[in-house]
């Protein structure tokens, strides 16, 4: 196949999902759940203030003189907080489905390359909107990082500083643990708080790392929860993966599988 075959192909498929879309926001009205957002801001809001009051002064005075095996373990699992975890495979799983030719799958193998392709698209707007959001925060902010403690204190704001030492507030690692939560609070929500004591622990070790405060990781790990609930939403109103619930969050559809380990019950 030549190159301007694969070209055509491809921009023939985003021009389809592009349509698709768009049809689907116009007849499916605007309905969402009745979540109390402005309770659900507050109380994180309250969680983060009421951490920062009680905790970032002795994780500021501490840093450093934690017990080398537990610095040792967590410089090894704080790498996982990082977004191009996710990011990447998200994008190249969006990338091979744009180039693939869905005309000659079979029924079954359409579903597959279709509920992967919409769970790449969730991961990318889930992580990859409360990541961009979360650098707009965190450089305006300018909060200083424990690693200056001595030198700065525990709150030294310098908005627009532009540099790393002035980039704590929030925590970029703990926003993307934040959204992973909240995508599998969507997918998996009978079984939450796994996800929550994996995603938590990993961002607690941005604390022991000595590169945020535990109120930085607080705020962006709410922040990046919120950022994937919000997609999930948008994705319930589109019809993809899941389905609207007027209650409460929303449903996976029974129809969504990413392979036979993941058929389990939501």
């Amino acid at each position: 196949m030549t190159a301007t075959a694969v070209f055509h192909r491809s921009l023939g498929n985003f021009l389809d999902t592009i349509r698709i879309v768009r049809r689907r926001f116009a007849v499916r009205k605007a309905s969402y759940p009745r979540i109390v957002w402005p309770v659900w801001l507050l109380a994180w809001i309250l969680l983060t203030t009421a951490v920062f009051l009680r905790l970032d002064r002795a994780a500021g005075v501490l840093w450093g003189e934690w017990p080398p095996g537990l610095a040792r373990f967590t410089e090894f699992f704080t790498v996982f907080g990082l977004g191009g975890w996710y990011l990447i495979p998200a994008a190249l799983c969006l990338v091979a489905a744009n180039l693939t030719d869905w005309r000659s799958l079979s029924r079954h193998t359409l579903m597959i390359v279709y509920n992967w392709t919409c769970f790449a698209f969730l991961v990318l707007g889930g992580v990859g909107l409360s990541g961009i959001a979360v650098n707009l925060l965190k450089y305006g902010i300018g909060r200083a990082r424990p690693l200056y403690f001595d030198q700065f204190g525990v709150l030294s704001l310098h908005p627009f500083a532009m540099e790393a030492r002035f980039a704590g507030f929030p925590s970029g690692h703990a926003t993307t643990m934040g959204a992973v939560f909240g995508i599998a609070l969507l997918l998996f929500p009978r079984r939450w708080y796994i996800a929550l004591a994996i995603t938590a622990c990993i961002s607690s070790t941005r604390v022991f790392v000595g590169v945020h405060y535990p109120s930085d990781t607080v705020a962006g790990f709410g922040l990046g929860c919120a950022g994937a609930i919000l997609c999930g939403l948008i994705f319930a109103r589109l019809g993809f993966i899941f389905r609207r619930n007027s209650a409460s969050l929303p449903i996976r559809k029974t129809t969504f599988r990413l392979g036979y380990w993941l058929s389990m019950p939501p």
